[in-house]
């Protein structure tokens, strides 16, 4: 397949909406996703979530993506490293793979943010252990699931 500018695709185009897609939960947040391995050629993976205040990941570690968040409402808090940081609407953040990592939401609303990972694979994870109902993550399954995904997880978010 080529683009429109003569060059060789991996994937054919892929456009989607929410309106479209199924919503699932994931660690307790709405979660949608858009881009996956199939439909990007490997190149990334992208989910949608919408949290609310205190939900988020636990403190972890990639060992095969990057993950790039863009916030689009609220806020929410990063931690990679030693650094922690809270970004609101029209921020971007950038969690590099091999550095200890997570998030939260914070303040009184709820935040809707976009999640992307290079290359894809981690919204493989995030799929095999999303539910039809709101709900805390069942961590037994989750670190069932680590080791296929190249992931550890370390624990609560640091303060």
């Amino acid at each position: 397949m080529a683009s429109s500018n003569g060059t060789a695709t991996t994937a054919p185009l892929s456009i989607t909406s929410r309106d479209n897609l199924p919503m699932k939960w994931f660690f307790g947040c709405k979660t949608w996703l858009h881009a996956s391995i199939g439909s990007t050629g490997g190149t990334i993976g992208a989910i949608e979530q919408i949290g609310a205040p205190g939900l988020g990941s636990p403190y972890h570690t990639h060992h095969n993506e990057d993950e790039i968040f863009y916030v689009i409402e609220g806020s929410v808090r990063f931690v990679s490293g030693n650094n922690s940081w809270v970004a609101g609407p029209g921020s971007w953040a950038f969690l590099p793979r091999d550095v200890p990592h997570g998030f939260e939401v914070v303040g009184d609303t709820d935040a809707r943010f976009l999640l992307m990972v290079t290359p894809a694979g981690f919204e493989a994870f995030v799929t095999e252990l999303w539910e039809d109902a709101p709900g805390p993550p069942d961590m037994e399954r989750v670190m069932e699931c680590t080791g296929r995904y190249a992931l550890e997880i370390h624990g609560p978010l640091p303060s």
